[in-house]
């Protein structure tokens, strides 16, 4: 593993202290290969992640999401009966738990399981506040809070 120099991009940029953390876990960690999973996207601003959880009951599923990390975790909970001998084994079926990092703005829409597929619909949603917006030159802009609480820019 080569030591990625980002001194260059912190030279241009603020803010990213936390992109340093970020390369650290993708560097550290191993991409899982169990279960099989794969990360779409569907449109501009659309994203999907689709697991394959051949074996798997829907109530031995499950989901959630802390501090932007997204974890899917599968626990059998009825194991085979011993009496049965296996000729050839090809579906796992052993307990697992994937975790993938999500953007600070990407958020869970919804989440189907159909047909042995677990498939999780994600979708950007950048706040008002962070869309581009003209800053008038000469003018200073203050922030006051209104009756219902919303932040409005006035411009002086």
């Amino acid at each position: 593993m080569s030591n990625l120099n980002l001194h260059p991009l912190f030279r241009r940029s603020i803010g990213f202290d936390r992109l340093n953390d970020f390369i650290d876990y993708a560097m550290q960690s191993d991409a899982p290969n169990y279960p099989p999973y794969n990360i779409e996207k569907k449109g501009e601003n659309k994203y999907g992640i689709v697991v394959a959880t051949a074996g798997f009951s829907q109530d031995e599923l499950n989901i959630s999401l802390e501090n932007q990390l997204l974890s899917i975790t599968g626990k059998p909970e009825a194991i085979q009966s011993e009496q049965t001998e296996y000729l050839h084994k090809g579906i796992a079926r052993r307990s697992f738990k994937l975790s993938l990092r999500l953007d600070e703005h990407i958020e869970v829409q919804q989440a189907d399981y159909e047909n042995g597929l677990l498939v999780i619909d994600l979708e950007r949603i950048i706040p008002e506040e962070k869309l581009p917006r003209q800053i008038p030159i000469g003018k200073k802009l203050l922030l006051e809070n209104t009756e219902s609480t919303e932040k409005t820019v006035h411009v002086e």
